[in-house]
């Protein structure tokens, strides 16, 4: 082949890159005996196995003639950036043009006479892969962008759905109520008409009798006593017409009546339907705040004061809702963190950690929450019999021991640092001390137990105006000292120990049950009847629901219908249950969507029906009408289900 004919033939298989690689050249005579110029600076993105095309900048005119001439060879270093140094060669021009409207910009052929044949195969296979790699990048990167735009897509629709489901729940419940209501108005007024229909009855009656008196003296007498009859006639003649358009009314309102209750009873049918759906959607809302490096799962979503923070007494009602569900591998995840890695003072763990790093984020030990801890494992224990964990509990219970041996009467202080001693506190150990007695059959712990039942029996149910102070020397009323007492005790020892069950339950709704109007994140406002944190009357911000505290009164109206159940009388243990789903309605109405990417609008329930105000008990509700809570979202799972975490159940 003509050596000319082979260059360009070289030229044509050169091999086009997005990559630009430094050369560097000088000239030099074709046998290589003398320089003819120093050392210059090109660039390459054309490469061939048999050569380059060699960029130049502002090349000397006099060099570009010379290089026409082709009189001369060329010097390469040329710069890869993945080899270790530069790929030297000979090479002689096959042609050079100027770039039309650069001066002294110049594109040169050129024709390996001497390379390395490895290093060349090296740089080959690297431009083939380079040449190859921009398509099936930007492919990849095509690729990608559309699945983030279809993920997108698939999850904004999923938020839609998830916020339409939880939209749905609220109206539907807000409807039923309405009916309801309408449905009690039907029955007052259906009450009204009987009441006059039966004094309409009662008048006709006395009319006839006086008519039937007259009637026997008319026989012998005659005169005013005919005219007389003849009134009394008239009399019952239109008390008789008022009667059948009353109990044509009564026939009208209880047909109305029906009609209402038909259509009560299909929405009460899709909201039961809708309840299931929206429980389930409050499940994936724990699991998707999870932190699954650390376990811990966070308090609260949409207060940035406390963003971040996991409270231990709300990770116990996480792993108790993993444990009710199956779901062991987060439960591990959440309860490993206590036994390996959470920093601890005094045997005892701090109130709250951080779920990123799990360094603690409140530097307070309080003896409740390390006791919800130990009750999350009992629970766990009990119901896989792993015993993992059991160590752990003991080790709590332990420290508790030691706070209950320092008090005279067996009461626990409300930590090791404190002073005061908390109700709650003292109901968390019973059912705790109780819970490792039956796991483990170590009689301390049911000494234990009974200690702190004398000490409750003592210092706080020893009131008959108020049946349950809030702690020792404070009358102060907490509605979820009345919840768990018949939650942690149960009904049956609180009677043997002289406390009515009924009692504490009448003077928890009476005294903290509220009905207030509730603003929902989207401005809708409703009506929603729950517990307040402690009687409305003793504080200036007015009622405030719970969903925590009325999730955790639904639980005990539900223990209290069991109750009587199991009695034989029914008619209170459906009384119970009636206020029990009742109550777990209203909560319905409370549900919100989550407002973070990551939980995709699930259902959940904020803390309170007003945010930042004081709870009466020394802490305020979170920042946020959107901030969803995790203890009044798993108290909301737990009423549901009817589960109570201060019982283990066979």
């Amino acid at each position: 082949m003509h050596r000319d004919e082979y260059l360009a033939e070289e030229h044509r298989q050169y091999i086009r890159l997005d990559t630009v690689f430094p050369v560097e050249f000088r000239l030099e005579s074709l046998d290589g005996g003398s320089f003819l110029s120093a050392w210059l600076q090109g660039f390459t993105s054309n490469v061939g196995s048999g050569g380059i095309c060699l960029s130049v900048n502002n090349l000397d005119p006099a060099l570009a003639k010379i290089i026409e001439g082709r009189k001369v060879r060329f010097s390469l270093e040329i710069e890869v950036r993945v080899f270790k140094g530069p790929i030297s060669a000979k090479a002689n021009a096959a042609w050079i043009k100027n770039v039309c409207g650069i001066p002294n910009k110049y594109l040169i052929g050129l024709c390996y006479e001497e390379i390395n044949s490895i290093q060349n195969k090296k740089f080959m296979r690297y431009a083939r892969a380079k040449k190859i790699f921009v398509p099936i990048g930007m492919g990849v990167v095509i690729l990608l962008g559309l699945g983030l735009i279809a993920n997108g897509f698939i999850n904004m629709r999923l938020v839609q759905k998830n916020r339409a489901l939880v939209q749905q729940l609220v109206n539907i419940t807000q409807d039923s109520s309405i009916l309801k209501q309408k449905i009690q108005d039907i029955i007052r007024g259906k009450e009204g008409l009987q009441i006059k229909i039966q004094e309409l009855e009662l008048r006709i009656a006395t009319v006839g009798a006086e008519k039937s008196r007259l009637e026997d003296k008319s026989k012998t007498e005659t005169g005013e006593y005919s005219k007389k009859l003849e009134e009394l006639n008239g009399i019952i003649h239109s008390l008789s017409q008022e009667k059948i358009i009353l109990r044509g009314q009564l026939t009208s309102i209880q047909q109305k009546e029906a009609v209402f209750r038909d259509n009560l009873q299909r929405l009460d049918d899709k909201r039961a339907s809708l309840e299931k759906a929206n429980v389930d959607k409050m499940y994936s809302w724990f699991k998707v705040h999870q932190n699954q490096r650390i376990g811990l799962v966070g308090s609260f979503e949409g207060d940035s004061d406390i963003k971040g923070w996991a409270f231990i007494y709300d990770q116990s009602l996480a792993a108790q809702a993993y444990t009710y569900s199956l779901d062991f591998k987060r439960l591990r995840a959440l309860l490993d963190f206590f036994n390996n890695c959470a920093k601890r003072k005094g045997g005892l763990f701090f109130n709250a950690y951080y779920t990123g790093d799990g360094q603690p984020a409140e530097y307070v030990v309080h003896s409740g929450p390390n006791i919800w801890i130990g009750i999350a494992i009992a629970q766990y224990t009990h119901k896989t019999q792993d015993k993992k964990y059991l160590r752990l509990a003991e080790d709590i219970a332990g420290a508790i021991i030691d706070l209950e041996n320092q008090d005279r009467g067996g009461g626990i202080r409300g930590g090791p640092d404190v002073d005061w001693y908390a109700t709650e506190h003292n109901l968390d150990a019973y059912a705790f001390f109780n819970m490792l007695y039956k796991i483990t059959g170590k009689v301390k712990y049911a000494e234990s137990a009974n200690k702190v039942l004398t000490w409750l029996t003592e210092h706080t149910y020893d009131k008959m105006d108020i049946p349950i102070k809030r702690g020792k020397g404070d009358s102060t009323i907490a509605t979820d000292t009345y919840a768990w007492s018949i939650a942690a005790i149960g009904p049956e020892k609180l009677e043997r120990i002289g406390m009515n069950p009924a009692s504490i339950m009448e003077f928890a709704e009476k005294n903290c049950s509220v009905e207030v109007s509730y603003q929902r994140p989207d401005g809708q406002i409703v009506k929603v009847r729950g517990f307040d944190f402690a009687p409305e009357r003793n504080l200036s911000r007015g009622g405030v629901v719970s969903s925590e505290w009325t999730a955790q009164m639904v639980i005990s109206f539900k223990i209290m219908a069991d109750f009587y159940a199991k009695k034989g009388m029914q008619r209170k243990a459906e009384a119970y249950k009636i206020k029990a789903d009742a109550y777990l309605a209203e909560l319905g109405k409370m549900l919100i969507s989550s407002s973070s990417p990551s939980g995709q609008g699930e259902g959940c329930l904020p803390y309170a029906t007003q945010d930042f105000v004081d709870t009466g008990h020394g802490w305020f509700t979170p920042k946020g009408k959107s901030t969803g809570s995790l203890a009044g979202t798993a108290y909301t799972f737990f009423a549901y289900y009817n589960y109570n975490p201060l019982e283990l159940k066979d």
